[in-house]
């Protein structure tokens, strides 16, 4: 992370951060020691957050001490930051055909397993992978197996963490491009390990889902819903997207600045058929202070009660 766009470089607010009725957060730098991700956190606003738990794009694992495990704990206690969720290493590939390349992902998947439960992590997101070189039943039947590998005799539901398969922008070999994909894994992994499902705005968009209209929204919700269970999809990653619906490019924007808008993140975050879920934001950082105005942006979309709206203006109103 560019050292101009660290907020823990600027001075600690002076009153805490103001917060919706729904879980917000964005994916937070760890620079400087895991610990300091939900430092970070806090001072953006969040009450939720996502981290990378080692280096997204290196096999070798970074070590985390436990002293860094109690002082996050410490401090996600102290700001009341929930749920944690990890996002696994983007080099994991748990479909892959080469050997050695599988069994790399293996033994990285738990690394990331192993330090999500040190950390008491509450969910551990992973996608799929890349079937290339097999056919996709193939692909979900080896990603499947590579899960249940790598996460044996662990205990996770005695640990609070739970697996999240990630949709997909849909690319070419791409696992997890439609609900059903994902449901698939879900439902072979559902008897071995916790596992549910984390569903990304820009990827269902890319991958050809209208959630855009009122009506397209209503018609994914509806597909996801019969095919996951809502009520299995207890993190949304909220990213506006670059490309268009159905491009299958997996570039993320601005929350309102791409071809999603600001409207389909207002509907999903008063859905009250959502509402038990958390909503982090996995935007861009193309000028300092891009993380809190996406925070702020999807935060600004909550509609609150009227309570809570004095509660607001009375806190604006002395300086708060």
């Amino acid at each position: 992370m560019a050292r101009e766009h660290d907020i823990l470089k600027l001075p600690a607010p002076k009153e805490p951060p103001y917060r919706t009725s729904r879980r917000i957060g964005i994916h937070t730098s760890s620079a400087g020691g895991v610990e300091n991700s939900a430092e970070r956190a806090w001072r953006l606003g969040c009450s939720t957050f996502q981290i990378f738990s080692s280096s997204p794009r290196q096999w070798k694992p970074t070590v985390i001490t436990p002293a860094q495990c109690a002082a996050m704990q410490r401090l996600r206690a102290k700001y009341d930051l929930k749920p944690l969720v990890i996002h696994s290493n983007y080099l994991i590939n748990m479909a892959a055909v080469t050997p050695q390349f599988y069994a790399a992902s293996i033994r990285s998947f738990r690394g990331e397993v192993e330090r999500g439960l040190a950390l008491r992590a509450d969910y551990l997101v992973l996608r799929p992978g890349s079937f290339r070189g097999a056919s996709r039943a193939d692909g979900l039947a080896r990603t499947a197996m590579a899960i249940e590998q790598a996460t044996e005799g662990l205990d996770l539901q005695g640990g609070g963490l739970t697996i999240l398969i990630e949709n997909s922008a849909g690319a070419e070999y791409s696992l997890g491009g439609s609900f059903d994909q994902v449901a698939a894994l879900v439902e072979v992994l559902k008897t071995h390990i916790p596992v549910q499902a984390c569903i990304d705005t820009c990827h269902t968009h890319v991958s050809g889902h209208d959630i855009v209209s009122e009506e397209g929204y209503e018609a994914t919700l509806k597909e996801l819903d019969t095919a996951v269970g809502l009520k299995n999809v207890p993190v949304w990653h909220c990213n506006d997207a670059k490309a268009a619906c159905g491009s299958r490019l997996d570039r993320h924007q601005h929350i309102g600045k791409g071809t999603i808008g600001l409207e389909p993140f207002r509907r999903l975050l008063n859905d009250p058929r959502v509402a038990h879920a958390a909503f982090i934001a996995e935007t861009p950082i193309d000028e300092p202070g891009d993380d809190t105005r996406n925070v702020e942006a999807l935060k600004s979309l909550v509609e609150q009660s009227a309570p809570a709206q004095r509660k607001q203006r009375s806190r604006n109103q002395d300086g708060g």
